[in-house]
């Protein structure tokens, strides 16, 4: 049987909240998998279903063999297990599974687990147990055998860095003493060729912002001023990274999460409600990343789960966007502390309203005020209240549903023309976005009235990742809980 590492540790005793149609696609690893998912999301191919007060659900899928594939799914996690030859976490089996289940509850009835479903489910809370109580014959926490050998190790990796760092910025000069329009010439491979230099320092982020330099030479009109802007952030980590002993320790974590040493999560762990606003993947070189967005009810906090996943497989790490879990979270240390590491889960509840938000016009100062603490940030997350999309010019903006309408009437008088005053605070949709579907599921939700907005705002505009049905309040507001739209 195959099994997915979804989640760390099962709940005994809290409530299990049941996932809605679209929480159990956002669980698939790709498309095909939530189309073949989808086909088996209805009770013909299954038989011997069943679920428990744990938050189990098991059953047997008809496939082209003669012996059904056995499927079981611990939605606490989630994590899944099926007898499938499939490398995909969830596999199709699976997601059909969780799809029965959403879609008719009558499809299962509680009674304890087949005995295939009990062995890995009991051989799952035995490792959660054994993680939870070292002392009681679990496993003692991983470290280094040699802490004195790991500092030296850590030291010569240091200096290569440094190494690296000196030799980008005598390239850097000699570029701006050439002239930038030398970056243009067909077959120049000054970028490539100092990458692979920086790799050879040890120095990963160096390496990924100098080719995202080569992606920017005659990239279109004014590219010689966005070349020398990202030069500028490239000598400004150089020479922080040089001078990072004079740093403040938040400020100093940052430049050596940016450079591309290894950060490990530190701190108390916070333990919150949290709703899981988005997740989405994207690819990073030869793996996939999976970025997952929560917000925290009690402490206001938003964090960012981080999974990878090799070439051709999702990172195994998938939360139900909607859906609010009571966790642990143990934040990494940098600026602004939005990565955090997913610790104990104790329960998951149903689907909640959108968290607190902002105007648009409040947007980028936000932003401006981040980049105080990672000036190499490229974008940061908020939730944007009462906006409505609307086209522009150049694309797609979102536009505050209640700005002044007479904020530009004296202007208006002078030009003798008619603004909508909304437009004055709206914020460009980044262009990334322009083209996926997630623009059109938002128009359509809001259908010319306002909408609250899950994204990320950065020099390149505002990404939208999930937003909320128009007749649902904010957090805090007296909601009920309504759907909630993925956009990417």
């Amino acid at each position: 049987m195959q099994l997915s590492h979804g989640g760390e540790s099962s709940p005994t005793g809290a409530p299990v909240a049941r996932r809605s149609v679209e929480q159990v696609l956002a669980l698939a690893p790709d498309a095909a998998s939530r189309k073949a998912g989808t086909r088996l999301g209805a009770a013909g191919p299954w038989s011997g279903t069943g679920c428990d007060a744990s938050g189990a659900v098991w059953g047997l899928c008809k496939g082209s063999g003669s012996t059904p594939y056995r499927t079981v799914v611990d939605t606490t996690g989630p994590a899944y297990a099926c007898s499938c030859p499939s490398r995909k976490f969830p596999c199709k089996h699976a997601l059909g599974l969780l799809l029965l289940r959403a879609s008719d509850e009558g499809a299962f009835r509680p009674a304890e687990p087949a005995d295939w479903a009990e062995e890995w489910l009991a051989g799952r809370r035995a490792r959660a147990a054994r993680e939870s109580n070292p002392a009681a014959g679990g496993d003692s926490p991983r470290g280094p055998a040699d802490p004195a050998a790991a500092r030296r190790r850590a030291e010569r990796r240091a200096e290569r860095v440094t190494g690296g760092a000196q030799e980008l910025e005598q390239r850097l000069a000699d570029l701006l003493r050439g002239g930038l329009a030398a970056t243009d010439r067909p077959g120049y491979g000054l970028w490539e060729e100092t990458a692979a230099r920086m790799v050879d320092a040890q120095a990963p982020g160096l390496a990924a912002r100098v080719r995202e330099l080569g992606a920017i030479s005659g990239s279109g009109p004014g590219w010689p001023v966005r070349l020398l802007e990202e030069c500028g952030l490239l000598h400004l980590l150089d020479t922080a990274w040089l001078a990072r002993d004079r740093l403040p320790d938040p400020l100093a974590a940052t430049v050596r999460t940016r450079v591309g040493l290894p950060q490990s999560a530190e701190g108390p762990p916070v333990r919150d409600q949290w709703l899981v606003l988005a997740q989405y993947d994207t690819p990073d070189g030869k793996i996939v990343a999976r970025r997952i967005w929560l917000y925290g009810r009690g402490s206001g906090r938003t964090a960012l789960l981080l999974s990878f996943g090799a070439a051709g497989r999702s990172p195994a790490q998938a939360l139900p966007v909607g859906a609010t879990i009571d966790a642990e979270l143990t934040p990494y240390p940098g600026g602004g502390q939005l990565r955090a590491e997913l610790g104990e889960q104790f329960g998951a509840t149903g689907a909640a309203g959108p968290p607190p938000g902002i105007a648009a016009a409040a947007a980028p100062a936000v932003y401006g005020n981040a980049l105080r603490d990672d000036p190499w940030l490229d974008a940061w997350p908020v939730t944007l209240r009462d906006v409505i999309p609307v086209p522009s010019k150049d694309g797609w903006q979102l536009a505050d549903a209640h700005a002044d309408a007479h904020a530009n009437a004296h202007a208006d008088a002078q030009r003798g023309t008619r603004t909508d005053a909304r437009t004055a605070s709206a914020l460009p949709i980044a262009p990334a976005a322009l083209s996926r579907p997630g623009l059109w599921k938002l128009v359509a939700l809001s259908g010319g009235g306002p909408v609250t907005v899950f994204g990320e705002i950065g020099h390149r505009g505002f990404e939208p990742y999930a937003a909320w049905d128009p007749g649902e309040e904010e957090e805090g507001a007296g909601t009920t809980g309504g759907p909630v739209v993925q956009l990417v």
